[in-house]
């Protein structure tokens, strides 16, 4: 079936693709969550419901509406109905609590807030530190009392460069930000996933990815919208459940993250998975090292697998595979019609083909990256220095083209002289079938220079030692990239959408549990 082009206008709003989307086939599912499935009209009229009674509370044009909501059809039907009167939805983390939770509420400058039961007290406890904050509306009680039946409602204008959503960053390195995302941007970003991977309006998509993050929201939500097709949302993920719910779905195309690609593919077989072989065509991920897309291939009959390109909440996709291309193992894309991307040197001058250095990039049409920090012009600029935006992550371009990713420029390790990928060698290490999970980092070193460890978890069952490990990274790891430091944890520190934080494991060093290859006396000769 030929994928409809109606989708790939240069510029487009929610609120006018789920209309559209309304007037071609009200009737055709879009939404699944755990059994309970919606059509495109009545997504359509519970957002008018939650429209209308979120006007009465005082929210229009350009008003900010904070979420604590887990992956519910609440968080649809309430993002739609912001964005239907002209406001900006700002989804939280549901982790958040406390200092965490006060900051990105106040920072935002939200009058109204939606909220779980649960997560109801969070709020209560920091009333007297969010004096713009008037109403909490929390699901299941207000929230419900909120709704509002009527003919269908019309609210303001909105236009592409218009924000749709604040999307908060990790926070792993001071105070969060918001990103300002416009409903371009975001439209922009589903059309991009639907035109790297070739989904089709009959496949279902799946995706066990929070809401308040841009992957769900753009490549699942909005790109199910865009091509009129359905996505199912799992309220979180489960490694045990995954094939059941792909077989209950009868999914073809899933967005996955992180941990959860290596922990699919060192499963055990289970009935669910061997029925299900072959039915997943498309799996789209990040990080996907070579050697796991072979897994998902070989094992599970997966078509088309790995990252579509490179981007971050900033900026997205900044670099893609055109429909049918596979690029060489390792690559996030080519350059594609949205954006000038180039390789800078700390100086902001352009590096030699083929050298490392810091990915920046710029728009080449309106509103396909988002719109500046919320609240933090000097934050902004910052990163948009001499009219470029650094992302913060090293890389370079091959011989053809293809964006090779190095390492976030603050993990990168300099040791002995020599510079390491932190990023390199965590997939070396993934090679090995007794490790789940790793993070490659440095510890301060008594020398001039950082100390290499690796933090690891492995698989169930395993009896790898420290000593083993090291010997088996001597026929696989440079001579001076050779880790001092080796800790097998339960478990590595992780925001909420999967991510290591480095940082963490940094400030920890060395801890109890933590071999020391000097102290135990080990030597080697470089090989």
């Amino acid at each position: 079936m030929q994928v409809p082009t109606w989708h790939a206008g240069p510029r487009d709003t929610l609120v006018g693709a789920l209309a559209r989307a309304v007037g071609d086939h009200p009737d055709r599912r879009f939404l699944d969550f755990a059994g309970v499935s919606f059509s495109y009209a009545e997504v359509d009229r519970e957002s008018d419901r939650l429209a209308r009674g979120l006007h009465a509370h005082g929210v229009g044009a350009g008003d900010t509406v904070v979420a604590l909501l887990d992956n519910e059809p609440d968080a649809i039907f309430t993002w739609f109905a912001v964005s239907k009167l002209g406001g900006v939805y700002v989804p939280l983390n549901t982790a958040l609590k406390g200092e965490f939770l006060r900051h990105q509420i106040a920072d935002a400058g939200a009058r109204v807030a939606v909220v779980e039961p649960e997560y109801e007290a969070r709020i209560d406890a920091l009333d007297e530190h969010l004096p713009e904050l008037e109403v909490t509306l929390v699901r299941g009680t207000s929230l419900e009392d909120a709704r509002v039946d009527g003919g269908r409602f019309v609210g303001p204008p909105v236009r592409p460069e218009d924000l749709a959503l604040l999307i908060y960053t990790a926070g792993t390195t001071g105070p969060s930000k918001g990103c300002m995302v416009s409903h371009n941007y975001l439209c922009n970003l589903a059309r991009q996933g639907i035109e790297t991977s070739g989904r089709r309006p009959e496949e279902l998509n799946w995706t066990p990815l929070p809401l308040f993050h841009l992957n769900a929201a753009g490549a699942s939500i909005v790109g199910s919208l865009l091509l009129g097709g359905a996505c199912s949302v799992a309220s979180r993920f489960s490694l045990s459940a995954f094939w059941g719910e792909i077989e209950r779905t009868g999914a073809r195309t899933a967005n996955v993250l992180g941990s959860m690609i290596p922990l699919i593919a060192q499963m055990d077989d289970t009935p669910e998975m061997l029925r299900c072989k072959g039915q997943l065509r498309i799996v789209r991920g990040a990080p996907f090292p070579p050697h796991l897309e072979q897994v998902w291939r070989y094992r599970f009959g997966v078509e088309i697998t790995g990252t579509p390109g490179f981007g971050l909440s900033e900026a997205a996709l900044i670099t893609s595979l055109p429909r049918g291309v596979q690029g060489p193992p390792g690559t996030s894309g080519r350059l594609n019609d949205d954006f000038d991307v180039r390789i800078f040197d700390d100086d902001d001058r352009e590096t030699a083909p083929g050298d490392v250095g810091e990915i920046v990039c710029r728009p080449r049409r309106p509103n396909v990256m988002f719109e500046g920090y919320w609240r933090r012009p000097e934050a902004t600029a910052a990163v948009l220095s001499n009219c470029w935006f650094h992302t913060g992550d090293l890389g370079r371009f091959d011989d053809e083209g293809f964006l090779v990713f190095v390492d976030r420029k603050k993990d990168y390790l300099r040791r002995r002289g020599e510079n390491i990928s932190s990023f390199e060698m965590e997939s070396a290490y993934l090679h090995h079938e007794a490790i789940s999970e790793v993070a490659v980092h440095s510890v301060l070193s008594e020398l001039t220079e950082d100390d290499v460890k690796v933090s690891a978890v492995l698989t169930p069952g395993s009896a790898l030692t420290a000593d083993e490990l090291f010997e088996w990274s001597l026929d696989r790891v440079p001579y001076f990239a050779l880790p001092r430091f080796i800790e097998f944890r339960a478990e590595l520190p992780k925001n909420a959408v999967g991510r290591v934080l480095k940082h963490r494991l940094r400030d920890e060093g060395v801890t109890a549990g933590t071999w020391d290859r000097e102290a135990a006396g080990v030597t080697f000769e470089r090989r």
